[in-house]
């Protein structure tokens, strides 16, 4: 190996310039974040909702310690308890030796990602083809939905209270649901249209059937044969479509990308990448200085509005509830504490290069992304984190050898976009937001690399151990 020259030394001494994560790590710790992500692909898998992930974090939770939490109840340092809110939203808590009077330790991700809902009045027959209305939630680019097999996810409330889980769609089996799209032979109307409209909002309608009820003709046959099998299947009639929430979203598989298999490729990775190696630190961490706080949300994708979204006052009244246990006001917890909003960041992608800035994007396999601020424009709509802040995380990361780098969300101009950051901001936290570097981020299939999401897992596990 040739010796490096005086400038090379200097150039490496004092510029910045990430690495790609295999040049930094061991073969060693290469095959901890293959094995991690193996594990992150069955959570995939097996959490296709916020109702899922949430549901699915309580379980494993229980399986790991945890208990219920309880206002007033007696706790020590090490005691690992969970929250949940609606069903839809979780907070697992880790309590610390410290004193909450000290503050907390936060991580916010959410467990929502874009898709289609089903309107409350959706099943009508057209030409002898049933099909179901829809609704889209989130950021969408809604010519990306069609001719995407579909899976059917959520709850349908009967009256009386009973309560129906739906999840169809991903099992061996199972039958797929589908829109349609219009063939290049008769496009041409079609084609002229902007991007935005290329298809529109009231033409994502999902096909579901076409065998009518009988051998009779007869109106609405087709309808009629669905509403038979559903009340055979769950019982429901075609009112209870009013009380109910059900998600289509795409029905394939998580799965490895690449000949080399150091991608994943799935639905939900915004966020559900950063809220698996969220809840894993939190899982992993045994009696930390400071209480750690993790916090899985929802409705992040239509801007946290809700009783389970974080601008909701659910996180502030758990913090006061800790709070109380000391007999410290809230306010004096909140004020004390960190957060690390745990939301992806896109990843730069040679097809599109225009839209990125390229030395201030994030790349995959170059670690974790610290994002100073997000927004748009002249950072409208963000938190912009104090440098101090930013610089003790860099110190947090950097002794505990987490790959990580920095980026923004494209050229200034391009467009932006929010995290929750923001909200808890609001609540007197010092927060950043840090995540994992995503392509095609709320496409039905986004890929990420596998040992970004291994270092995101490292980076809380750090927060959360700090002293």
């Amino acid at each position: 190996m040739s010796k490096k020259t005086p400038a090379e030394e200097l150039k490496e001494k004092l510029f910045y310039s990430p690495k790609h994560a295999n040049y930094v790590c061991s073969a060693d710790e290469i095959k901890k974040a293959d094995k991690f992500c193996e594990e992150y692909i069955a959570f995939l898998n097996a959490c296709r909702t916020e109702r899922e992930a949430a549901a699915w974090t309580v379980g494993e939770a229980k399986k790991n310690g945890y208990k219920e939490f309880k206002a007033g109840g007696k706790y020590k340092a090490g005691d690992k308890v969970y929250y949940v809110i609606q069903d839809k939203s979780v907070i697992l808590c880790t309590f610390g030796k410290k004193s909450v009077a000290k503050g907390v330790r936060i991580a916010a991700a959410h467990i929502d990602s874009p898709r289609l809902d089903l309107k409350p009045n959706p099943l009508y027959e057209d030409e002898e083809l049933a099909l179901f209305k829809t609704h889209y939630y989130g950021g969408i680019k809604k010519y990306q939905w069609p001719t995407v097999p579909l899976s059917l996810h959520g709850v349908i409330m009967k009256k009386g209270g009973e309560k129906v889980t739906v999840r169809i769609g991903d099992e061996e089996g199972d039958p797929v649901f589908v829109v349609t799209d219009l063939l290049p032979h008769l496009d041409r109307q079609q084609a002229d249209r902007p991007m935005t409209k290329v298809i529109k909002g009231e033409e994502l309608n999902i096909l579901i059937g076409s065998r009518p009820f009988g051998n009779e003709p007869s109106d609405k046959a087709v309808k009629l044969s669905i509403m038979k099998i559903l009340n055979e299947k769950y019982g429901i009639i075609e009112s209870d479509f009013l009380s109910a929430e059900l998600e289509a979203v795409p029905a394939f598989p998580a799965k490895d990308v690449g000949f080399d298999r150091s991608l994943i490729g799935s639905y939900g990775h915004d966020d559900r990448v950063c809220a698996y190696p969220a809840l894993r630190a939190d899982f992993a961490v045994k009696k930390p200085e400071y209480t750690t706080v993790t916090v899985l949300t929802d409705k992040e994708e239509v801007g946290s509005d809700g009783n389970t979204g974080l601008q909701s006052a659910y996180l502030e009244q758990f913090i006061a509830d800790l709070g109380a246990l000391e007999g410290v006001p809230g306010r004096d917890v909140l004020r004390n504490s960190e957060c690390l909003s745990a939301d992806v960041n896109a990843g730069f992608d040679p097809t599109f290069a225009q839209a990125f800035e390229k030395m201030n994007s994030a790349f995959l396999n170059k670690g974790i992304v610290l994002t100073k601020y997000t927004g748009a424009g002249g950072k409208g709509g963000t938190n912009d984190a104090g440098a101090e802040y930013v610089s003790e995380i860099r110190e947090i990361f950097d002794a505990a050898k987490v790959v990580w780098q920095t980026g923004e969300l494209g050229k200034v101009d391009e467009g932006g976009g929010g995290t929750v950051a923001k909200y808890i901001a609001n609540l007197g936290v010092k927060v950043v937001d840090v995540g994992v570097p995503v392509l095609s981020m709320h496409a039905p299939y986004e890929i990420v690399a596998k040992t970004d999401v291994y270092m995101a897992f490292k980076g809380f596990k750090a927060f959360y151990d700090a002293k």
